[in-house]
């Protein structure tokens, strides 16, 4: 009898469930290892200098000349030996109760950090150890990435395999950063109490070992209220682990925060420059790792420029009359960047007329402010150039307008019918300005500005005022330095950079900065622009900023001369300088085309001294501009008080000079030489070929538009939207 093998019986869900059991081991075994090769490339290596040297960041330009050091001066450095045992365990019980106890990651402590987090709906603790920190303010940068994380706690485990305990505390101790510029524990108890660390109260100490989580939001000098909610956590802590008991809990907690604070050494060289870049790699990286990283930092500075700079924004001669605030801040102030427009280098930055302690304002980045008519070719002209195809010697017509429910008119009163493209620029005039932008429309010229680089334009920019400058936020010396970059650079923009490249403490390449560039508008609409913005240098509102050389610019003067500016440009370099009180005033008889063109001239003729003359790429076009002339060649004191630019006469004069007299001014350009009159002005004037006309006397360098807030044009938000011009 044959026996019968007996067949198994097919189970479709249990061969479903071990096939996707398997499929779901591979899957994460093939995380893992994603995770691990992310991990481990471009993992740094361990490097005993970095933990135990010298870690400030350098700062250095393309030479590799050193510009400035963050972090060296505040290091005291204390061995382990030397540290009381309190302080020790006040750092323990806030940041690493078990740190004795495991290898450099503590799973537990990372279990119980997200459940008290969870659970109370607020970080209240974390899970990194004592070990992971000190990796992390040694090697890695401040970003929460599964890469940084990895590399972390591999770097964290290699670390104690190599090191002891208090080998590896030491090091923490003499690295953390606790904020004011202090490096490590010692360093702080010097600047906040002016002891040493064996002179500290529980209190004070507790206060410390709360910093590290926060330095700048813990700060007991910024932010007292919060430092001393830290320090009563740190308290409850060792409380909690019986480092304390509860009569010094209760005395250490009553205790007020009683600060000593001394304040690390302010002065260094090329001081609002080198705030700028350390603002940006704090941004990027963090306090810890910009103080105490070792980073060497490649950056754009000319610091003969920064100089030269920073020499004619304190000079007292370079402003109208100043005061000193009850801050002790002279006033008004001044902010000035200069770049090079082709690579985007900036050069030099000066946020302020004195520099007085580390990372102050930098009015030249921090700063927003009304641009006035230096905003013209960027929101007007450009756009008709760029849109409408609009050339120097294109028609257009300063004449009475009402828009809406908006009548715009020129300061002077006088409307001076057909003019060229060229003329309106060249004298500023506000009406043409305004018809330009109409004509184009807001929302297009709007993204124009936006596309050079005027990320401060908003919702509320919605009115016909923006035409003259008239803007709800306002923008920085940089912001609309970077603008004009684009006409200097054929259209194209090339975004403002002053990092080229960052470098780790083991040589390997953290960052490398390619400037961005992108084309904005067409070669010819900047070559155009180029062209018109010179004749506002020649014979226009911005003589004072002439030279032997070609130089294209314009100035801006807002309502009641509250902010005045020049910004300008040669074939090689570019610079945005601008004059103002921190809190908007007045400043009488001061013009973008007086006291900040002046500036510019200083600046730049120093800087190209000894540089070949070159000429702006394209062909200026040969067109002709008309200035009207007045009759009365008398003149009085208040003629000249209204007219510190450049408002005198001139015939029918080609703005294009011959060859060899570029950047010679005719004197009767020049009030210091021949003072104007402008107490009778000329009748309407049709601008014809070959015919003489007058100039206008405007109020400073440009006609200044009423400023009737009218709410269906006007931006009521801000009283300077109405685009109040006057230079």
């Amino acid at each position: 009898m044959s026996k019968r093998r007996s067949k198994r019986r097919f189970h479709p869900w249990r061969f479903l469930f071990k096939f996707f059991l398997v499929l779901t081991i591979l899957c994460a075994a093939g995380l893992v290892a994603s995770f691990a090769y992310v991990g481990l490339y471009d993992m740094p290596v361990l490097n005993t200098n970095v933990l135990t040297g010298d870690t400030s960041t350098v700062l250095m330009d393309t030479n590799e000349n050193v510009i400035a050091r963050l972090g060296s001066d505040e290091r005291l450095p204390v061995k382990i030996k030397q540290v009381p045992q309190l302080v020790k365990d006040a750092f323990l019980a806030i940041e690493d109760i078990r740190f004795y106890q495991h290898h450099g990651v503590d799973l537990r402590a990372i279990i119980r950090a997200a459940w008290v987090n969870i659970s109370g709906g607020e970080l209240r603790e974390g899970g990194s150890t004592i070990t992971q920190q000190l990796i992390k303010i040694s090697y890695l940068t401040p970003d929460r990435t599964f890469e940084r994380k990895i590399q972390e706690i591999i770097l964290s485990v290699q670390l104690e395999r190599k090191y002891t305990k208090d080998e590896i505390f030491e090091m923490y101790l003499n690295r953390v950063y606790l904020g004011a510029g202090a490096y490590g524990i010692q360093s702080a108890a010097k600047i906040y109490f002016s002891k040493d660390i064996n002179q500290l109260t529980l209190a004070e100490t507790a206060l410390l070992a709360g910093l590290p989580q926060a330095p700048s939001s813990y700060s007991p000098v910024q932010n007292p209220s919060a430092a001393l909610e830290r320090r009563n956590m740190v308290l409850d802590k060792m409380l909690k682990y019986n480092i304390i008991d509860e009569a010094n809990y209760q005395m250490a907690k009553s205790e007020e925060v009683k600060l000593h604070y001394t304040p690390p050494k302010q002065t260094y060289d090329y001081p609002f420059f080198v705030d700028y870049v350390t603002d940006q790699l704090i941004d990027k990286y963090g306090e810890a790792s910009v103080y105490k990283g070792g980073l060497t930092v490649y950056v754009t500075i000319d610091r003969e420029l920064q100089k030269i700079a920073e020499a004619a924004m304190s000079n007292k001669n370079n402003y109208p009359s100043t005061v000193i605030a009850s801050n002790g801040t002279a006033q008004p102030q001044g902010a000035a960047v200069f770049l090079d427009p082709h690579t985007g280098y900036i050069k030099a930055i000066v946020g302020g007329r004195q520099h007085t302690q580390a990372r102050q304002l930098n009015r030249a980045t921090q700063m927003w402010r009304q641009p006035g008519s230096t905003f013209k070719p960027i929101i007007a002209y450009g756009p008709a150039v760029e849109y409408k195809n609009m050339k120097p010697s294109t028609i257009v017509y300063d004449k009475p307008t009402t828009y809406g429910n908006w009548s715009p008119s020129n300061d002077d009163g006088i409307f001076r019918g057909a003019v060229s493209l060229r003329t309106a620029l060249a004298k500023s005039i506000n009406m043409v300005a305004v018809e330009l932008l109409h004509e184009v429309s807001i929302s297009q010229a709007k993204k124009f500005a936006v596309s050079l680089g005027i990320e401060s334009l908003d919702e509320h920019d919605a009115g016909l005022g923006i035409a003259l400058g008239g803007l709800h936020k306002g923008v920085t010396p940089l912001e609309l330095a970077g603008a004009y970059g684009a006409f200097a650079n054929q259209g194209v923009l090339v975004e403002p950079t002053a990092i080229l490249k960052v470098k780790r403490p083991d040589g390997s390449v953290l960052e490398e900065d390619k400037p961005a560039s992108r084309r904005v508008m067409k070669q010819t609409t900047a070559e155009t622009m180029t062209d018109m913005l010179q004749s506002v240098v020649e014979k226009g509102t911005a003589t004072a900023a002439a030279m032997e050389r070609p130089v294209a610019g314009k100035t801006g003067t807002t309502d009641d001369n509250k902010d005045i500016w020049f910004v300008g440009y040669t074939p090689e370099l570019l610079g945005a300088v601008w004059i103002g009180y921190d809190t908007p005033k007045a400043m009488p008889h001061a013009y973008g085309g007086t006291y900040p063109a002046r500036m510019w001239k200083q600046v730049v003729s120093k800087a190209l001294d000894g540089v070949a003359v070159a000429r702006f790429p394209g062909t200026r076009a040969q067109d002709t501009v008309y200035v009207p002339k007045t009759t009365d060649d008398s003149v009085s004191d208040e003629s000249e008080d209204k007219n510190t630019d450049n408002e005198t006469t001139f015939d029918d004069t080609l703005l294009i000079p011959p060859a060899g007299e570029t950047g010679k001014n005719d004197k009767k350009n020049n009030k210091d030489d021949n003072k104007d009159n402008n107490k009778h002005q000329p009748p309407v004037v049709k601008i014809e070929p070959d015919t003489p006309a007058e100039q206008n006397g405007d109020k400073g360098e440009e006609t200044k538009e009423q400023t009737t807030p009218i709410e269906p044009i006007l931006n009521k938000d801000t009283g300077a939207n109405t685009g109040q011009e006057g230079d």
